[in-house]
């Protein structure tokens, strides 16, 4: 699956949610998502080749966690990313997998997340990252057939631009300071 996204860092969540909610647009109850991050050997930014992301997501506590593999490529010059998901039962057979492929563990990222379907496709995930400062929103489009990625980054970009926030982020989560 073919997909835009793009982050920014709030100025303000209170804020945020409160345009959101002025058009009758409300975020998910809380959830916890904690992601390990493995590249493969080699790995440099901007070439092109897949992470594996082992995904824990809890979104009740009376309820068992939801394990999901992700293989994500972001394509560097046409500024999409490749994603596949599918969900797991044994997570260290699955870890385990990956270890044997050559990937390496390079991070974790535990974070409390919130989301809001916006339409078909498009998503908006409210973030606060474990360890780091304030708040961050991001939004995800898949493309469809044809769509120039170009064009649904723009759309993006002015949909955080109408919500007052202009704070972009480019980097994944794992990689910020």
């Amino acid at each position: 699956m073919k997909k835009v996204i793009l982050k920014c860092k709030l100025s303000s969540r209170e804020k945020f949610e409160d345009k959101l909610s002025d058009i009758d647009l409300d975020f998910s109850a809380i959830y916890w998502q904690h992601d390990r991050v493995y590249l493969p050997r080699g790995y440099k930014p901007g070439v092109n080749l897949p992470r594996m992301i082992m995904r824990t997501e809890m979104k009740s506590v009376d309820k068992p966690p939801q394990y999901t593999l992700i293989l994500r490529r972001h394509i560097e010059d046409s500024d999409i990313d490749v994603i596949e998901e599918t969900s797991v039962k044994d997570y260290q057979s699955v870890v385990n997998i990956i270890l044997q492929l050559g990937f390496k563990l390079a991070g974790e990222v535990s974070r409390r997340r919130q989301d809001l379907k916006m339409g078909e496709g498009t998503y908006i995930y409210l973030d606060k990252i474990d360890g780091k400062p304030g708040h961050y929103a991001k939004i995800e489009s898949t493309l469809s057939a044809g769509e120039s990625s170009i064009e649904a980054k723009s759309d993006l970009k002015k949909t955080f631009e109408t919500l007052g926030e202009t704070n972009f982020v480019n980097k994944p989560y794992i990689e910020i300071q």
